[in-house]
């Protein structure tokens, strides 16, 4: 019995020393996610808690969670069993914020000016509904066939899509939505806000104010190795720096959006690894640090706001869409950009034109080409802070597509051969989605 007892002992004690060792570090980054998660989700989508806890949250580990709303601080806490309290904070213009014990809640802040955009025009060019569009050249029944297989059947979650858009020639000509979606609801696109991010070199470009050939404004490398990293190298993935984009643990990317006060310095603050541009290692580390590149080419924090949202979001009418900021008051350009799905394929419309929205140019035309354009260190999967199919990844699908794609499935996916965005917003990626069969069957619906 003693014998027993000791043996039990020794059990319990090993448990403890790794849910201390292998648990414990974990806590503070799962309370963070799911307040976060759960503060966007809220305020932003007016999702309640249970529907964000069943949905959003359901991840392993994420799930242990508990979560409570403060509607009127606009406050979430969260914590696993009582441990690692963790507060989210919701404020309007700038999204929520993950802060910690020393940020000031009831400091001042700058928010974005917004401008609505008014014509009498149809979406996609204005906020008026779509005016409906017959093409004699798509079969409308294998469309719906192929945007219907994109959703669980009733009862099923596996497949997880919350909403399909598709245009074509400028034309809505599918559009379907999960319960408790609709048009109006605003979704996360994690990494896609990367595809955003870069868009705004593209338009300074434009504007003759940044040359993207010349090396990083980055004081801090001046006197070593990295001083060499240009913007070009930063855009492409390919600076030499070492980043780790793992979010299964505590990596780079979850201290990053978990923890850190100020994400543009993450990835700045990194040593040398590689020469720039032989090593393509995807980093959201190094998108927020072009956000921060943004911040210094402008006057003032408020002409940071602005800039995001009047040289591009509402100037194409993406009214819908909101970048959130972190606590130091940066755009998480990597990550944290919400938008409804008509919005998204607005952006995926600019590019699929090359820039040119409505008749006014947002960026040169070679903008469009550059960013898909391959790196030359990525086997063809990736340009500038956008995803290429020109390495066949979709067997199946059009070579010459670009898109812009997000963590759990989102994607913006724009083919420049067959004039044509498709959107799909959703909470899984491969193999639980065959995005191959999916853009296969909505292109095949279309014939030329």
């Amino acid at each position: 019995m003693k014998k027993s007892l000791k043996v039990l002992v020794i059990l319990l004690l090993i448990v403890l020393v790794y849910l201390r060792i292998a648990i414990y570090p974990q806590l503070d980054l799962i309370s963070g996610f799911s307040a976060k998660s759960v503060a966007s989700g809220h305020f932003i989508d007016g999702r309640n808690l249970e529907t964000i806890q069943q949905n959003d949250n359901d991840i392993p580990k994420v799930d242990w969670a508990t979560n409570e709303i403060n509607d009127t601080e606009k406050l979430v806490t969260s914590n696993v069993h009582g441990l690692k309290d963790r507060k989210a904070i919701y404020r309007e213009g700038l999204g929520a914020t993950l802060i910690n014990d020393d940020f000031d809640i009831n400091k001042p802040y700058e928010v974005p000016k917004r401008t609505q955009l008014k014509n009498d025009l149809s979406y996609p060019y204005g906020n008026l509904e779509p005016k409906d569009s017959v093409f004699a050249n798509i079969d409308y029944s294998k469309l719906n066939e192929a945007v219907a297989n994109a959703f669980d059947r009733k009862g099923e979650k596996k497949k997880r899509t919350r909403s399909v858009v598709v245009v074509y020639k400028g034309k809505l000509i599918a559009e379907k939505y999960a319960d408790g979606f609709n048009k109006n609801s605003r979704i996360l696109g994690w990494s896609m806000t990367k595809s955003l991010t870069a868009t705004y070199f593209g338009i300074l470009q434009k504007q003759g104010k940044i040359d993207i050939m010349k090396p990083a404004p980055i004081a801090e490398w001046k006197n070593d190795e990295r001083k060499n990293i240009t913007i070009n190298d930063l855009l492409h993935m390919n600076s030499g720096l070492p980043w780790e984009e793992d979010y299964g643990k505590i990596s780079d990317v979850t201290k990053m959006l978990f923890q850190a006060e100020d994400m543009s310095r993450s990835q700045l603050e990194k040593p040398s690894q590689f020469k720039p541009n032989t090593h393509w290692n995807y980093s959201s580390g190094t998108t927020n640090l072009l956000s921060g590149i943004l911040r210094k080419q402008l006057k003032t924090h408020q002409e940071y706001l602005d800039f995001w949202y009047n040289s591009l979001l509402d100037k194409i009418g993406m009214n819908s869409a909101l970048v959130e900021t972190d606590m130091a008051g940066n755009f998480v350009g990597s990550s944290y950009g919400w938008a409804t799905t008509r919005d998204w394929a607005k952006f995926g419309l600019l590019y699929l034109h090359q820039g040119n929205w409505n008749g006014e140019q947002i960026f040169d035309p070679s903008w469009a080409k550059y960013v898909a354009t391959p790196t030359n260190t990525s086997n063809g999967r990736y340009g500038a802070q956008f995803w290429l199919n020109s390495g066949d990844y979709f067997p199946d699908v059009p070579k010459d597509m670009f898109y812009c794609s997000g963590y759990q499935g989102q994607m913006v996916a724009i083919f420049p051969s067959q004039d044509l965005v498709i959107v799909r917003m959703g909470l899984t990626e491969e193999p639980d989605f065959d995005f191959n069969g999916f853009l296969k069957n909505v292109i095949g619906s279309i014939k030329k």
